[in-house]
């Protein structure tokens, strides 16, 4: 038996989409804006290719010279963390019937593997070589934000790195990099979240509410970086937050077969138990359990595997609280593409909402405004008006 294309809206658990989160601007989705995704690997998802294939390039950096135009194939472990990134941040949401869709839904996207062939471990030059080939074809590809949601290993000492440096020139060439802060809850920035131009996001666990009385602080980095620049400079949603899944993986089978085992009648249920996923995933003694059991597994195992649909999970870290960020940047260049990245970062800062009783070293700036942030990239459109001129 072929489990079926579960896409119901009825089966979506009650995790709250990104928008109401920042109080997102439902107007813009980052049209003719391209984001480039610097991560460890990626997959071709379907939030990112249907309706419309988004993906512009992908260029396999962790080679030198880059390998550009290379496409891209199977999914690796390391595919996961770039795939999720660049969903949550550019997202469809396709599958989750556009419940899940990120903020810049409509963004092109230019996606830059970094690291090295056949290792986990990702260097600051890694990243550096990636950042200087998007610096170097920003004009070809409209490329006018830049997310890395990795980092080096040195913590920063206030000087300004190499890579910080590259970060520099990349914003003075007009583009807005926003880089995580890192989840160790420590005082410590490392680099290219110390570069003093980026926009450094750190996070924030709103307890997958609406109710601001319930929001706390995530346990992301803070401190000083290069040039005695305090960060982060924002903070945004770090937890709860709704990622795809790589298809066709076992962590995707898995979650297709809890979700059928709590959603499935009892006449379908002994078809669901006869699938040679069931047969793997499941033993004999749990096989023959009742089917008020056989849910309550499943939905045990859903809650433990932090599956929110059949096609998405919810994730945590600074890497999703960055691509939320670059989501907003993306809408707030859709609407003012006349903005520089330092304009976009006075007003980011200038929009957000600080958290009571939180140190600003924590949180910077604050809870990101995706309404005002935008509002404000708006109003920043219009001419100045004359003032009155006094009469003698």
């Amino acid at each position: 038996m072929h489990l079926p294309f579960i896409n119901d809206l009825e089966d979506v658990a009650l995790v709250l989409p990104v928008a109401l989160r920042v109080n997102a601007e439902g107007r813009f989705s980052g049209r003719g804006v391209t984001i480039a995704v610097l991560d460890s690997g990626f997959y071709p998802h379907p939030d990112l290719t249907e309706p419309v294939n988004r993906i512009l390039y992908h260029v396999d950096a962790r080679f030198d010279p880059p390998r550009a135009g290379v496409r891209l194939g199977p999914p690796r472990a390391l595919s996961w963390h770039g795939t999720m990134v660049a969903g949550v941040c550019a997202g469809s949401g396709l599958r989750s019937m556009y419940r899940y869709a990120g903020l810049a839904s409509k963004a092109h996207l230019v996606l830059v593997t970094t690291g090295k062939p056949r290792s986990h471990h990702i260097t600051e030059d890694d990243i550096a070589r990636a950042l200087r080939w998007v610096v170097q074809h920003a004009q070809r590809f409209n490329i006018r934000v830049v997310n890395i949601s990795v980092g080096g290993d040195i913590p920063s000492d206030g000087r300004l790195t190499p890579l910080d440096a590259l970060v520099e020139e990349a914003v003075a060439a007009g583009l807005v990099v926003v880089c995580a802060i890192g989840n160790e809850g420590a005082p410590k920035v490392i680099p290219p979240a110390s570069a003093p131009s980026a926009i450094t996001v750190g996070g924030v666990d709103d307890q997958n509410s609406l109710d601001r009385a319930r929001w706390r602080m995530y346990r992301s980095n803070y401190g000083t970086g290069a040039l005695g620049v305090a960060k982060p400079e924002v903070i945004a949603p770090a937890a709860w937050v709704a990622a795809p899944m790589i298809p066709d993986t076992p962590t995707h089978r898995a979650a297709q077969l809890w979700w059928h085992l709590e959603h499935a009648s009892e006449r379908v249920l002994p078809d669901v138990l006869r699938t040679r996923l069931a047969r793997q995933l499941l033993t004999q003694e749990q096989r023959r359990l009742p089917a008020h059991q056989l849910r309550r597994l499943a939905r045990q195992r859903i809650n433990e595997q932090k599956f929110i649909h059949p096609h998405y999970q919810h994730v945590d870290g600074t890497s999703f609280a960055a691509a939320i960020v670059s989501s907003v940047v993306a809408q707030m260049l859709e609407a003012n593409p006349s903005l520089t990245p330092s304009e976009v970062k006075r007003l980011l800062m200038q929009t957000a909402r600080p958290l009571p009783d939180v140190p600003r070293e924590r949180q910077g700036a604050g809870v990101i405004d995706a309404g005002a942030a935008v509002a404000a990239a708006l109003a920043a459109r219009l001419p100045a008006q004359p003032s009155p001129v006094k009469q003698p």
